[in-house]
């Protein structure tokens, strides 16, 4: 069946395309897919470099700031000879699959390069969360991937910072390339003198035999195996991906991207998705330093009051970072809102809360709601594989299958398994074959690990809502099944803006009991009679921070229809999760498995009977 959807006569115009599915059945399992065909994608990324380095030379490809804090500025034609004369360099040095190429440090220019340059000549290149080298004790993380990978070249920023994981990780027959401060202790070669080659026809040779199915990047995932695995992007991946996202979008071919952008490139949504859109679509691409964090939102704040961006990109809770700015500042919304046409958010769901009040925002800056789309992906898809490309009021809503995307949902343990194939699905895992089969069904479609459920089961074609992750899902004592996703969602809207994350517990317990991981801001703000500079066990155990969470948690399970989404018990947790110990990943997401093992003690004190003084909880006539 096919369904076509309106958009609201409030919402500033934007060239979307009207979505569409077609759904056949077959033994219970449902299939979707777009009935549009996926248009033809070029052999690799590069290419559309080559393009707009002769269609619009001067345009901005990507800026970002330097230490002096003043934009630097790279056209198209200055990134295509920089990535050509780096080319050469590469080619020198005999890398490949097997020697590829890390990039240690974040997003600066000279990272951007080095990954074009070399995706331009066929060289694989993993770039790898700078946590696993800065923030790690161990480097546990980052060993297993340099062990994975078997690198010919690393590349870092600034070889000071990086010198305690090179020096512990790095094998010392490894060449190092160095934006600025080279180690002391082992040669390194300088950026710049990659960039002074003369590139010759071998760089056209070799972009000649960049083909679909050639290895571009590794992007490394720890998903629930808590060992990194790295995903396999090729070229065909890429390519299909940047035409699913300009099928769904075409707005980006009406005019060119601006993008002011903080994601990772370690992550596809920064790396892949965002940095795609740009680059593909003839963009010009802004590095934010920021992140929605304290202390680091502010960078992205001063960073918007420069570029109005026309697409705007980030997770949930950078939104809600910026929501305090955005109402301070009327200058601030008028730049933002300006030229803005869409909102993009991924990662996460995003509170409903915070989806209202920035078109609220929008509605009182410049007389128009803005569309807030978001879509489903994974680092093994690409990422993009299902959007929403309509205006809606519920923020939830994923969408539909982009056209190219084949999703099969499978009837398991009472909810819809999603599967996915198309030409954006990785081939596999590098250097492990027992993972790989394993993520695949027996039809080849990639196992998203992801539930889904239909937003009107009546009309499938209105869209999907995410309904949890299939293997963190458990039942209760009585038997009764918890549905993780929607109840941790539910949490965190009602105890806005006093928690960060959660962790649900209450495998084969009476009731569901929670770990809060909380906003200890939000919560200093709430608390009385504390220093600025208070603990945050103090933070937590102030009387009218325990009244607060005591007083919502009643209301929480007033609410609740049943023991499946009734969360009877929470504790507070002062001590952040830990990057060793696998209990958040480099993105911020919380491992859900690795907390409740770690913390396995303050789990029994949670069901401890009499419980914790730790313990907040709903009496227990009102349970």
């Amino acid at each position: 069946m096919v369904r076509e959807h309106g958009e609201g006569p409030t919402v500033r115009a934007a060239r979307l395309a009207a979505p569409a599915t077609v759904i056949d059945r077959a033994d219970g399992v449902i299939f979707l897919r777009s009935p549009h065909p996926l248009p033809a994608y070029p052999d690799n990324l590069t290419d559309r470099l080559v393009h707009w380095a002769g269609v619009a030379p001067t345009r901005l490809f990507m800026a970002d700031r330097g230490r002096d804090g003043a934009w630097r500025n790279l056209t198209y034609a200055e990134a295509l000879a920089k990535v050509r004369a780096i080319g050469e360099s590469l080619l020198a040095r005999q890398l490949s699959a097997e020697r590829p190429i890390v990039v240690l440090s974040g997003n600066d220019l000279e990272h951007q390069l080095i990954g074009l340059a070399a995706m331009h000549v066929g060289i694989p290149y993993a770039p790898i969360s700078p946590a696993y080298s800065l923030i790690s004790s161990d480097f546990g993380k980052l060993r297993t991937i340099i062990n994975r990978l078997t690198p010919g070249l690393v590349y870092a920023a600034d070889g000071g910072l990086f010198a305690r994981a090179i020096n512990d990780v790095v094998p010392p027959d490894v060449e190092l390339v160095i934006g600025r401060n080279p180690p002391r202790d082992r040669p390194a070669t300088a950026f710049t003198d990659l960039v002074l080659a003369r590139a010759t026809a071998a760089v056209d040779r070799a972009h000649g035999t960049v083909k679909p199915d050639t290895i571009a990047k590794f992007l490394f995932t720890s998903g629930s195996t808590g060992h990194p695995k790295g995903v396999i992007n090729t070229q065909r991946m890429l390519c299909a991906n940047q035409v699913m996202i300009l099928s769904s979008l075409p707005c980006f071919a009406d005019a060119p991207p601006v993008v002011v952008d903080w994601a990772p490139w370690h992550h596809t949504a920064g790396g892949n998705h965002n940095v795609g859109i740009s680059l593909f679509n003839g963009g010009s691409f802004y590095i934010d330093e920021g992140k929605p964090m304290p202390g680091a939102i502010e960078a992205t704040v001063r960073n918007l009051r420069d570029i109005a961006p026309t697409w705007y990109f980030n997770v949930p809770k950078g939104f809600e970072a910026l929501l305090p700015y955005l109402r301070a500042e009327a200058g601030l919304r008028k730049t933002f809102f300006s030229r803005l046409q869409i909102m993009f958010y991924a990662g996460a769901g995003m509170a409903q809360h915070v989806a209202d009040e920035l078109q609220e925002l929008a509605l009182a800056t410049c007389g128009e709601r803005i569309l807030l789309l978001t879509s489903l992906g994974a680092t093994e898809t690409a990422p993009f594989a299902i959007v929403r490309t309509w205006d809606s009021a519920r923020a939830g809503n994923i969408g539909l299958p982009a056209a190219g995307v084949d999703l099969k949902l499978v009837p398991t343990d009472g909810k819809l398994e999603a599967r996915l194939r198309g030409p954006n699905i990785t081939p596999g895992y590098w250097r492990e074959p027992e993972l790989t089969a394993k993520a695949f069904d027996d039809d080849g479609y990639y196992r998203l690990g992801d539930a889904l459920k239909f937003s009107d089961p009546a009309e499938p074609g209105q869209g999907l809502l995410f309904d949890g992750r299939i293997a963190e899902d458990f039942k209760l004592a009585t038997g009764t099944w918890v549905s993780l996703g929607p109840v941790r969602a539910g949490f965190i809207e009602h105890f806005a803006p006093y928690v960060r994350d959660v962790v649900i517990a209450g495998p084969d317990r009476d009731d569901i009991g929670v770990l809060v991981f909380p906003d200890l801001e939000a919560c200093r703000r709430l608390a009385t009679n504390l220093a600025p500079d208070a603990p945050a066990d103090a933070v937590i155990a102030d009387d009218r921070v325990v009244k607060e969470f005591a007083v919502r948690l009643q209301t929480f399970a007033a609410k609740s229809t049943g023991s499946s989404n009734r969360v009877c018990r929470v504790i507070l947790m002062s001590e952040l999760p830990s990057l060793d110990a696998g209990e958040i990943t480099d993105k911020g997401s919380i491992n859900q498995r690795a907390v409740l093992r770690q913390r396995a003690a303050l789990v029994e004190q949670l069901y401890a009977n009499p419980p914790s003084a730790r313990v907040i909880a709903v009496p227990r006539d009102e349970q």
